[in-house]
This record gives structure tokens, C-alpha cells and sequence, in this order.
């Protein structure tokens, strides 16, 4: 079902990061709109779940091209769980960062780049496209880089070199998983990746591409034993950022994970 509605929980914290940035360096106007914005976020993050909740798959089309040739976003139940926790921890960051951040931090723009932040996060949890998932990512990788060295000390930039290294790594695997997975298929259209994929007849390529999102997909959630990046990542920023990046970032790749390895690369 074609619903425009589901790219609302973007689109509300893009404007409100693009607004903060009009009245820079002005602290308490950015926390106003801060909360402001995660409070409506919550609102479309909630009316989605409940769109979806009886179990009916809704779609968007970019630009009104059709799919497979053009951008999807599409919203399950899986999916928009995961935007209504997003918009849940957003809320309360955003209600905790209004008096726990330090106004050194606010003044390098520590409300905008949250909110670029988080729309990265609903932008991976809602698009179709397996190319469009990887430029949600990088969104989301940027952001955080920038919020894990705000601050400038020794630690955070140390932890946010290591952070940033193993998450280009990462990077590497899953752009060298979409560009094989694309040149034997044709396609990045995750619905039409799950049809075309078993058709393959090299299935051999097939699992080499699988490996390749698996390791990127395992560095990016942390998963064992690819996990030894976040010991010396996360106990560097603030309380705030260290909630979003524990609660919300390696649960983008859990996702990432739930969904190729149900949809795509499904054993026979």
C-alpha cells in the first residue's frame, strides 16, 4: 500500500537539525526546538506503528519512480519498531541533553548533528534499497564521528579514530557486497534482490557476497568476535552521546543483518 507518510520521520528531524543550524549559537533556542522536534518525531514514529501494527506493508516511491528502478521506502512491522524505539530514545536524549550537555558543546553544534543523527537511523530502518541503505549508514557514520569528538580531549579523539577506522572497514565490505551483489542480479531493490537472488546460478558468488555483508554488517553491530572496536569508542563521549551510540548505532546493523539475512540471502 503507497503511503507518503513514512518519510515523516525523516523529514521532521532534517528540518529541525536544518533550523537549529539558522539560529547558531543560540543554545536555548536549539534545545527548544530539540525536544520539540523528537516530541513530533514521536508522534509520526507512533502513527506509523499503528498503520502497520494488523500487519499491512506500506510503500513510498522517490520522485513517483517505480520500483525496482527507483528509491523505495517501505515501512513493516519490523521497521517501523525500530523508528518508534528511535523516536522513544530521541525524546529522552534530547530531554536529558538540555540540561546534561555542556554549552561548549552546543555552541559546536551538538543539537544538529543529533538530529542528522537520528534521521540517518530512521532513514536505514525504512528504505527499501540496498544502495540507499548504505548512504543512511555513511549519514549516520558522519554524524556520529562528530558527536564522539565534540569535546576534543585526548580519549574521545583517540576512541573516535579507532571508531572511525573499523566503521570504514565496514564501509569497504558492505560496497563491495552491493556492487557484486548488484552486478549478478541487476538490480538494489531489496524486495527485487529477494526474487532475482535464487535465480542465480553460480550460487557460490552468492555466498562470497553474504560473507561480505556479514562482516560489515558484524563490525558495524559489534558483533562477537568483531566487537573489540567499542571498548575504546563508547566510554569517551558524554552521557548523552554514549545513550545514542549504545542504545541506537550497533542496532542499525542488527537490523541491517535481520533484514538481508530474512529477505535476501535466504538459505534454500
Amino acid at each position: 500500500m503507497i503511503d507518503n507518510s513514512i518519510i515523516a520521520t525523516v523529514l521532521v528531524h532534517l528540518f529541525t537539525a536544518l533550523l537549529q543550524l539558522t539560529f547558531w549559537r543560540k543554545t536555548v533556542t536549539h534545545r527548544v526546538l530539540s525536544i520539540a522536534g523528537s516530541a513530533i518525531g514521536l508522534g509520526f514514529a507512533f502513527n506509523l506503528f499503528i498503520k502497520v501494527f494488523n500487519g499491512r506493508i506500506l510503500t513510498m516511491n522517490a520522485g513517483n519512480w517505480e520500483a525496482p528502478f527507483g528509491i523505495v521506502f517501505a515501512a513493516d512491522l519490523l521497521s517501523s519498531t525500530f523508528v518508534l524505539l528511535t523516536a522513544i530514545a530521541a525524546l529522552a536524549v534530547s530531554l536529558f541533553s538540555a540540561a546534561g550537555v555542556g554549552r561548549a558543546r552546543m555552541l559546536y553544534g551538538f543539537f544538529p548533528i543529533f538530529h542528522f543523527l537520528i534521521m540517518g537511523l530512521n532513514g536505514a530502518f525504512l528504505t527499501g534499497d540496498i544502495f540507499n541503505l548504505y548512504v543512511w549508514f555513511e549519514v549516520v557514520i558522519i554524524s556520529s564521528f562528530v558527536l564522539l569528538t565534540l569535546g576534543g580531549r585526548k580519549t574521545q579523539l583517540e576512541g573516535a579514530v579507532k571508531y572511525m577506522a573499523m566503521n570504514i572497514l565496514a564501509s569497504t565490505f558492505f560496497l563491495t557486497g552491493i556492487g557484486i551483489l548488484y552486478g549478478i542480479t541487476g538490480s538494489l531493490n531489496m524486495a527485487d534482490l529477494s526474487l532475482k537472488i535464487r535465480l542465480v546460478e553460480n550460487q557460490s558468488i552468492v555466498n562470497l557476497t553474504a560473507l561480505f555483508f556479514l562482516i560489515g554488517f558484524g563490525i558495524k553491530s559489534a558483533l562477537f568476535p568483531l566487537y573489540f572496536w567499542l571498548p575504546s569508542s563508547y566510554h569517551t563521549p558524554p552521557s548523552a552521546v554514549a545513550a545514542v551510540f549504545g542504545g541506537l548505532l550497533t542496532k542499525v546493523g542488527i537490523y541491517a543483518l535481520l533484514r538481508v539475512f530474512t529477505l535476501i540471502f535466504v538459505p534454500n
